[in-house]
């Protein structure tokens, strides 16, 4: 049977669908779909909120279309179906002197899903967004098969790119990968003592890699403490190292305040006040948290909500603000990223823009709901964004005026999908495709 009804979700397990999946393993099956009963696909479901969700309705599970169609050795351009993983393909071709130009901070993100979100990584600052390294997509669009390209069907290629799917279900894609001497990283890290530190020394670095972790819970003098990563690609040949560890049940210890300034503590003080050197495979730089297994069980049932904005460079005086409301309130897991972005973006809903990222887990209540607006509302005032992939909560009067390109997206959004078959929960929340 094609269609099987399920429960379904998104990371933060705040929003969920029930309603019928189907889980093509052939592009001729998902042809068939798409003339019979088209409909909204995702991937492995690591966007935060309701964008890959469709409750009521049907949705295109992509995750066993996962095959390599085509490999250049001597170019690094690789062919994948959108249900490949991207940590998939750094294990594949990392080995070979080819990884992905740019991960986000999860190998199970898909090809798709990396489209449909024009995913950053910690190299932003150096090679931009996923979409900016993608040659061409293969997409299923108005009932027919269409192929998009930064020199063909240009508009509806730029749509696509951070289109969170609403262009075509996405069949393939061609990527250009970057050559990487071995699969380990040579990382740096050491300790920040307050933001100010956090700012100016994200500023200075010149690494290709970099990210800050901070303390969201440290207050006063010391509000913003944390530890900066540096890293560059290595030659060693070094296979992951972690074991993986599992999260057995629901066990709310993010969403306990004590717990997380104990986990914070612990964190920071692993570093020498001298800092650190070592070598780490690549798997576990790019995706620390895939080796914990069922992680979001550490919010407890309600699950949570991840805020996260991008604000210009000369706007750091509202991120201290904003993060002086967030250790006021002991409200932030210990989960908190902070990165320097820049300019690079490959589509009209593209998140990125040239300034500081900020992201931060909080625990699903009601006052992390009023903190949450809050800063929301400092982004817009900022003239900042809110990120789609993470976003569970922002009107859509707020994330339209953020996005000055949302008025030609929804116009190729309408042409490749007239009759809205693939709107999803989040389409709707925000009113994306509404009329202009």
């Amino acid at each position: 049977m094609l269609w099987k009804t399920a429960d379904y979700s998104g990371w933060g397990r705040v929003h969920t669908a029930h309603g019928e999946i189907a889980r093509p393993e052939r592009a001729s099956t998902l042809a068939r779909i798409m003339e019979e009963a088209p409909a909204p696909a995702f991937g492995n479901r690591r966007s935060y909120g309701d964008s890959p969700l469709n409750d009521g309705g049907r949705a295109i599970d992509m995750t066993r279309m996962d095959k390599v169609l085509g490999f250049d050795p001597d170019t690094g351009v690789v062919e994948a179906e959108a249900g490949i993983r991207l940590g998939e393909l750094m294990r594949l071709f990392a080995p070979r002197g080819w990884t992905p130009a740019v991960v986000p901070g999860t190998g199970f993100c898909t090809l798709g899903g990396a489209i449909a979100n024009d995913v950053h990584g910690k190299n932003h600052h150096v090679a931009g967004s996923f979409g900016e390294h993608v040659i061409s997509v293969a997409l299923f669009a108005n009932g027919k098969r269409v192929t998009v390209s930064p020199g063909h069907n240009k508009a509806q290629f730029r749509a696509t790119m951070g289109g969170i799917g609403q262009t075509g279900v996405i069949l393939s894609a061609k990527i250009q990968m970057k050559p990487c001497p071995g699969t380990a990283m040579r990382v740096t890290e050491r300790r920040l003592n307050d933001w100010d530190e956090q700012i100016d020394a994200l500023e200075a670095s010149t690494a290709s890699y970099a990210v800050s972790w901070i303390d969201a819970q440290a207050r006063g003098a010391r509000m913003g403490r944390g530890i900066l990563e540096e890293a560059e690609l290595s030659d060693m040949r070094l296979p992951s190292r972690a074991k993986p560890k599992s999260v057995p049940f629901n066990v709310g210890l993010f969403s306990n305040g004590l717990f997380a300034r104990a986990f914070n503590e612990g964190y920071l003080r692993r570093i020498p006040e001298a800092g650190k050197t070592s070598d780490k495979p690549m798997e576990d730089f790019f995706f620390p948290l895939d080796k914990v297994h069922g992680v979001t069980k550490l919010y407890g049932k309600a699950g949570f909500h991840q805020f996260q904005c991008v604000v210009p460079t000369d706007k750091t005086d509202v991120l201290r603000d904003m993060m002086m409301k967030i250790s006021r309130s002991g409200l932030a897991s210990p989960l908190v990223v902070l990165k320097r972005m820049g300019p690079g973006r490959a589509g009209m809903l593209s998140f990125p823009m040239e300034g500081y990222t900020l992201a931060i887990d909080f625990p699903n209540r009601a006052k992390a709901k009023k903190l949450i607006a809050e800063l929301e509302a400092m982004t817009a005032e900022a003239a900042g964004r809110l990120y789609l992939a993470k976003d569970s909560l922002a009107s859509g009067e707020m994330i339209r005026g953020m996005y000055p390109e949302w008025s030609e997206w929804a116009q190729q959004a309408a042409k490749a999908d007239p009759d809205g078959a693939l709107v999803n929960d989040m389409v709707r929340r925000l009113e994306l495709r509404s009329a202009t």
